[in-house]
């Protein structure tokens, strides 16, 4: 067998059970071609109108799958809404368009990744999950690729969004370049598309809670910290964090937890609270 076949290989962690969770594939217009949605509704979901909806984002050469399966995400979110750190929220874990090793979650030539994720995927999610509507409360954090995915939308449509986090963002889309295959030819190349500082500077209104945090022995603690000065120094608020770990899922996982409570804070406190 040839073991140089498959550049990455990503495989989930058969010690998480997927009890509670469901996995669609659907066809995204966006996209133009298939794409793929891990749900999880808690029991406490039912019954609850204006669900609000958290979308996860993945990282380079993962997917839909892997906020759970490697991550459990959906253990930790259970866990927080049985201790009422965290109201009923559905969560929503897209695949990021499924470009090459990674889409950035931007427009690109022939299809947007980005239109997926803040159109499509919200749509979806009305579809198929009760009490999930238009008045759901959405908010997005991502890792790494998806970090830079949350934080970015978070800038380009602040008022869709009620909160946004990033951990272990990449700061600058010329960062991806050492860690996808393919070159960014076609890919936006409006300021906002390419740097978080951008899209949160140029925001037209006032922006959503925003939550940063790097581990201590993460290869972009600098960026981050370089993007936390900045956005202190234009005096955009915003919550940040650093922490013993790395670039890694035993950090991402340890550290969605403080990701969720600070969503729960700010469902608690603008009302949203179901």
């Amino acid at each position: 067998m040839n073991d140089d076949i498959f550049r990455t290989i990503e495989v989930s962690d058969p010690a998480i059970a997927a009890d509670g969770l469901t996995f669609v594939t659907v066809k995204s217009p966006a996209l133009g071609r298939r794409a793929d949605i891990t749900l999880f509704v808690p029991p406490s979901a039912r019954g609850v109108a204006n669900l609000p909806i958290v979308m996860l984002l993945h990282g380079v050469y993962g997917s839909h799958w892997a906020w759970a399966l490697k991550g459990a995400a959906h253990l930790t979110a259970a866990r927080l809404i049985d201790e009422g750190a965290l109201p009923p929220v559905v969560l929503v874990m897209p695949s990021d368009g499924l470009c090459g090793d990674g889409s950035g979650y931007v427009a690109h030539a022939g299809h947007d990744a980005e239109r997926w994720i803040i159109d499509e995927v919200p749509a979806l999610a009305c579809e198929l999950v009760a009490g999930c509507t238009v008045r759901s409360p959405l908010l997005v954090a991502g890792l790494s690729m998806g970090g830079f995915g949350a934080l970015r939308l978070a800038g380009k449509y602040p008022q869709r969004l009620a909160a946004a986090a990033a951990l272990s963002a990449v700061t600058e889309v010329a960062q991806l370049d050492a860690l996808i295959e393919e070159k960014r030819d076609g890919w936006s190349a409006a300021p906002a598309d390419r740097s978080v500082l951008a899209a949160l500077t140029g925001a037209t209104s006032t922006l959503p809670p925003l939550r940063i945090d790097c581990g201590l022995d993460d290869p972009y603690l600098e960026t981050n910290r370089d993007l936390h000065r900045a956005l202190t120094h234009a005096g955009i608020a915003h919550h940040y964090a650093e922490s013993a770990g790395g670039h890694d899922w035993p950090y991402w996982s340890t550290t969605l937890e403080s990701t969720l409570r600070f969503f729960g804070d700010v469902l608690h406190t603008t009302g949203d609270d179901p």
